[in-house]
């Protein structure tokens, strides 16, 4: 679900948040620690925040076009994390954690 704004943002700020549902805790998690963002060069413009519980992420920004192109990068990421875990199948994200 995307949204221009929220009433628990400072005024003039634009929300975009988004749910991703996985298979299970493990790819979530996989995901998250995958997509984690870096610390921002530069102080205030955007913040970002990833959860697994609720699968909900969020993100504001004080400019539409600096929120676009963080969300258009993420989405590319986010792309790349689920094909490369379908690629891999299964079978080695359980090995990798000793379950399932």
């Amino acid at each position: 679900m995307a949204t221009g704004g929220d009433s628990n943002l400072e005024a003039g700020k634009l929300e975009f948040s988004l749910d991703v549902p996985f298979p299970s805790s493990h790819e979530a998690l996989i995901a998250l620690r995958s997509l984690s963002p870096d610390q921002e060069p530069r102080r205030g413009g955007i913040s970002k925040q990833l959860s697994v519980s609720g699968s909900t992420l969020r993100w504001s920004a004080d400019e539409a076009r600096i929120l676009r192109v963080s969300v258009s990068s993420f989405l590319d990421h986010l792309s790349l994390v689920i094909e490369t875990m379908e690629m891999f199948g299964p079978s080695l994200l359980c090995d990798a954690a000793q379950v399932c």
